[in-house]
């Protein structure tokens, strides 16, 4: 019995602590009023401050350590043991330490021999309260000041860690002189042999447990020991809790969270929380300080971390390190650290956390005025900056004019320093010419240098700014890039991942099941929309298929009726439902398709209700000014609609109990954090990495919400679990990018005759010219070299429009590959640079593609049958299927092709909804047009040309989806039964691809 006891767990965890330079501690030392161990407290200071302690018992003699007890206790009960142990206690007018951590370099042998002289010490059975016999299993002090409590069960003895947490909340009052918070123990753990949880604060049957566990295979729990031997949470106290890490935990790491809240009723109030990292957060700061001082400046770093993981904390953290992270020579590894992000909010946690560390002012900068602060920050050397990426195109003009006011010349770069960058949802910031001028500002004098080394080997010393202009797009040896995402793209993890990989990684499926996220897939409803329009006008015009379906289908969309119908789905659905959850707090977000359709749903939306008399108040959310020709001279804002309420203030409106839908257009589908929004109601195509951001807005967790809700009225449930499933258990990176094929499509735009070699170096000799050589007229100079090309692409569109919207495909293709490229491979190729300079305002100047007629159908077509029908109900699961990995930026543009017209009465015939029939005419127009762009795809035409028809099946299928989802938006019967019946798709791919296959390679088709 003695092996499967509890006991014998305590043991073989004091064993490894005790071999860590822990010391065993008597529980009968320990002092219950005042919640210490007073003799290893008093041995600390007297060993490592012994001149101070000498002009104390100067003055108290016999009393002095009496006198010592006294005031670290009064300290502790007032300012907490956090700053305490950090920053020391008075007594009679002396400062004394409680304890020293360890020093950022090794300078000061002082320093380290202090940190050396910590005392830590490991308890058992101790005896906590004045009042009675109860005891905790281990405690864990440092230099008398308990700050870790254990409480150890042993499923063998048929109790687990769900037992601890119990006892936790039921046996453990939380007034207890060693509980009360932040001023003795800091953290408490709930542990067994399978998993740990901890808890910062006691607060009886409230008290709140996090898990802290390692993860098992992208979930929850925690993995074997991969040599068989040890226990599965023996991580905690031979990694966590071992003597280095605990004390660099309460030197870096635990912090007291302040939020001040303003209540339902008006009143403030002030909310206080101990944060002590979650595992991954702690793994993921480790080993991103570990990597960076073994590996030097110059290297990238990705977090992925889901949603829910603390990234906030995590970044302040990591930020914290870097600002003062020295190599093994103790010399300083980065001059500042620079971070890059648009919240708010991560501002005002990152002063307050590092205040909190250092008790210094300074040390970190929020540039929230313009370039001209983030330059002075810069150059003073910051060590934390905190901006948008915005600033910095504008940052070398500002040091010039900094530098002239100084008279010192008109210099317009920083010296050469080392610099960490942290860039918070990096998908978003990783590229364009911003990102790049990100690095173009830090390179710094040596970036100057190493341009003017290119520019001399290539003869073309005048050429200085193009030279810096490719130098800074690359890798910079002085910079150190360390990107966090939830949802990385492929280009994310190309950039700073390693091999396709991220660095550290916490998935959603872990995050999900440890309750730090809701799953938004649980509960959702798909409604499908049936209908027939009619032509109602005596004219048959023939029209272009493709703007005519776009064009009925916004008819569709807009139509009161289908406005009508699901606004009365939506609103019944919440009156009855979604408003008596989160205890009667709950609120719903509506996503409409566009902004005209967020003003139509707005205004049937606030007279449904009205007419019902129900008590819900609606805002809505899109941009700028919207025209409704429904209403001659008719516009509408966010601001009139919402009763004058301005933007900014909407988000903490919306948060008031009054409100509870947020309807929206592009606005509020991305970054806000809303933990009452239960309830989406979706009325808009979504796809990937969009589909993902927007259903997240329901993920954040509240203590009264225990479920989300999804009605969709236009996605497919298999297209939702194919988006969530690429980051699910973590991104997968696709096919790497064929460097070489930056060349081909350089060729072939080369090839067209649009623009001359001439053109190009004339173009970039004004562009690139020295300061001292630019002058106003190189404005008009370089319009009229662009128009040159401009002029022949419209003598292309004039005769041949589809080459000339091919050719503009080419050159956005050409773009995007370099603008990726380049910041992955070193090129040094000028002519790339200068051809890419050029195009970029080229693209700007070439004129849009002759639209056609703009259709609009109020008049002709009108609505013949409707009916909303609900599809499907329940939960849709990411355990099953495949991650789809994440494709990278495409090789060659796609030229748009110019359909044959069809007469609106058959482009109906199509589009309407037929139930239960065979396929007849309609159907095979349909299919016809799939078939003619299929063949017009130049990725099928290269797979037709060098593959069999059966693997040139496996291409086109991909291939097909997309063109049935281009042009089937409105979800009729035919792409239902596609996208729904297994063997359909399977007789119509295969069918469609030998007919596409026939086409492109010359050849029979075959079965």
């Amino acid at each position: 019995m003695k092996r499967t006891s509890e006991t014998a767990f305590e043991t073989a965890i004091e064993a490894v602590l005790l071999g860590d330079g822990y010391t065993r501690i008597n529980p009968k030392s320990f002092d219950r009023e005042r919640a210490i161990f007073p003799d290893e407290a008093l041995a600390f200071i007297r060993a490592t401050q012994d001149k101070v302690w000498d002009k104390l018992e100067a003055l108290h003699g016999e009393q002095t350590g009496a006198r010592v007890l006294e005031s670290l206790c009064k300290w502790l009960d007032t300012h907490g043991v956090l700053a305490t142990l950090r920053h020391g206690f008075k007594c009679f007018g002396k400062t004394l330490r409680i304890a020293f951590f360890r020093p950022a370099h090794g300078l000061n042998p002082e320093l380290e021999a202090r940190y050396k002289a910590n005392r830590l010490g490991l308890t058992r059975q101790l005896h906590f309260s004045p009042k009675s016999e109860k005891s905790l299993d281990v405690v864990l002090s440092v230099n008398g000041i308990p700050v870790v409590t254990l409480e150890l069960k042993n499923p063998l003895s048929g109790q687990t860690a769900a037992n601890a947490i119990h006892q936790y909340r039921h046996d453990r009052d939380p007034r207890e002189p060693i509980f009360v918070f932040t001023k003795r123990t800091l953290v408490h753990f709930a542990v067994d042999t399978e998993e740990v949880h901890m808890a910062t604060r006691l607060a009886g049957s409230a008290t709140y447990f996090l898990p802290f566990n390692l993860g098992m295979d992208g979930g929850a729990g925690n993995p074997p020991d991969h040599d068989g031997r040890n226990y599965k949470t023996a991580y905690l106290w031979e990694e966590v809790l071992q003597r280095d890490s605990l004390l660099d935990l309460l030197a870096r790491f635990l912090h007291l969270n302040i939020e001040e809240k303003t209540t339902d009723d008006g009143k403030k109030v002030r909310k206080e929380s101990l944060i002590f990292p979650r595992y991954h957060q702690l793994q993921a700061v480790r080993q991103m300080v570990a990597a960076a001082a073994s590996e030097g400046a110059g290297h990238n770093y990705l977090i992925e971390h889901s949603a829910g993981s603390g990234k906030s904390n995590t970044i302040a953290w990591l930020a914290h390190r870097l600002s003062s992270l020295h190599n093994e020579d103790d010399e300083r590894l980065f001059d500042s650290v620079v971070v890059i992000t648009d919240r708010v909010v991560l501002d005002r946690q990152l002063q307050n956390t590092i205040y909190q560390f250092d008790h210094r002012q300074g040390v970190v900068q929020k540039i929230d005025e313009n370039s001209r602060q983030l330059a002075e920050a810069l150059e003073a050397g910051v060590p934390i900056i905190i901006s948008t990426l915005q600033k910095f195109p504008f940052v070398a003009g500002q040091l010039a004019k900094l530098n002239e006011e100084r008279g010192e010349g008109g210099k317009s770069h920083l010296p050469t320093r080392k610099y960490a960058v942290i860039i918070d949802e990096a998908h978003s910031s990783q590229s364009g010419e911003t990102a790049t001028e990100l690095k173009g500002v830090l390179g710094g004098a040596e970036l100057r240098r190493k341009a003017q080394e290119m520019a001399e080997e290539e003869g073309e010393v005048e050429l200085g700014r193009l030279f810096r202009s490719m130098a800074k797009r690359g890798h910079q040896p002085n910079m150190s890039f360390f990107a966090f995402t939830a949802t990385p793209k492929h280009k994310t993890l190309a950039i700073f991942g390693r091999n396709g990989e991220p660095c550290h990684r916490y998935t959603m499926r872990q995050a999900i099941e440890e309750g730090f996220i809701e799953d938004v897939l649980k509960s959702y409803v798909t409604y499908k929309t049936y209908y027939k329009l009619i032509k109602k006008a005596e004219d048959d015009p023939n029209v272009e298929r493709k703007k005519a379906a776009k064009a009925l289908a916004r008819f569709m969309r807009l139509h009161p009726h289908n406005i009508g119908q699901k606004i009365e789905v939506m609103v019944e659905h919440f009156q009855q439902f979604t408003r008596h959850k989160i205890g009667g707090h709950a609120k719903a977000m509506v996503v409409t398709g566009s902004r005209l359709e967020a003003v139509r749903y707005k205004l049937e939306f606030d007279r449904y209700i009205q007419e019902k008399g129900y008590p819900i108040k609606s805002l809505v959310a899109f941009s700028g000014t919207v025209e409704d020709n429904k209403v001659p001279e008719r516009s509408y804002t966010e601001v009139e609609m919402n009763g004058g309420l301005k933007e900014k203030e909407l988000p903490d409106t919306f948060a008031k109990p009054d409100f509870r839908v947020l309807l929206v257009a592009e606005k509020y589908q991305t970054g806000f954090d809303q933990p009452l929004l239960h309830t989406m109601y979706v009325d808009k195509r979504l796809a990937g990495i969009q589909a993902v951001q927007t259903l997240s807005r329901l993920n954040r967790t509240h203590p009264l919400k225990d479920d989300t809700f999804v009605l969709d009225f236009v996605n497919e449930p298999d297209e939702i679990q194919e988006a969530f499933r690429q980051y699910y258990d973590g991104s997968v990176m696709g096919e790497q990018v064929d460097p070489d094929k930056l060349y081909e499509v350089k060729a072939e735009l080369d090839a067209s005759g649009i623009y001359l070699q001439t053109e190009i170096a004339e173009f970039a000799h004004v562009f690139f010219a020295p300061k001292r050589r630019q002058s106003p007229g190189d404005h008009r100079l370089m319009n009229v070299i662009l128009d040159q090309a401009v002029a022949r692409f419209v003598q292309l569109q004039n005769s041949e429009e589809d080459e000339a919207e091919l050719w503009r495909g080419k050159l956005q293709a050409f773009r995007n590959l370099y603008g990726f490229l380049s910041q992955v491979i070193p090129y040094q190729d000028s002519d790339l640079e200068k051809l890419f300079t050029y195009l970029r305002h080229l693209a700007l100047k070439l004129p849009k593609r002759k639209s056609g007629p703009d259709y609009r159908f109020d008049e002709e077509v009108e609505l013949d049958y409707y009916r909303l029908q609900k599809i499907s109900e329940g939960s849709i699961s990411l355990n099953e299927g495949y991650a789809k990995p994440l494709d990278g930026p495409r090789e060659v543009g796609s030229g748009m092709v110019r359909e044959e017209p069809v007469t609106l009465s058959r482009l109906i015939d199509i589009i309407n909804q037929r139930f239960g029939g065979e396929l007849n005419d309609a159907d095979q127009l349909f299919f016809d047009q799939i078939t003619e762009a299929a063949s017009q795809n130049e990725s099928l035409q290269k797979a037709a040309e060098v593959n069999s028809l059966d693997k040139f099946q496996l291409v086109f299928r991909q291939v097909l989806e997309s063109l049935f989802v281009e042009r089937m938006e409105l979800n009729e019967e035919l792409f239902t039964d596609y996208m729904g019946k297994p063997e359909m798709r399977e007789l119509v791919s295969k069918w469609l691809g030998s007919q596409v296959y026939a086409r492109l390679s010359d050849r029979a088709p075959q079965s």
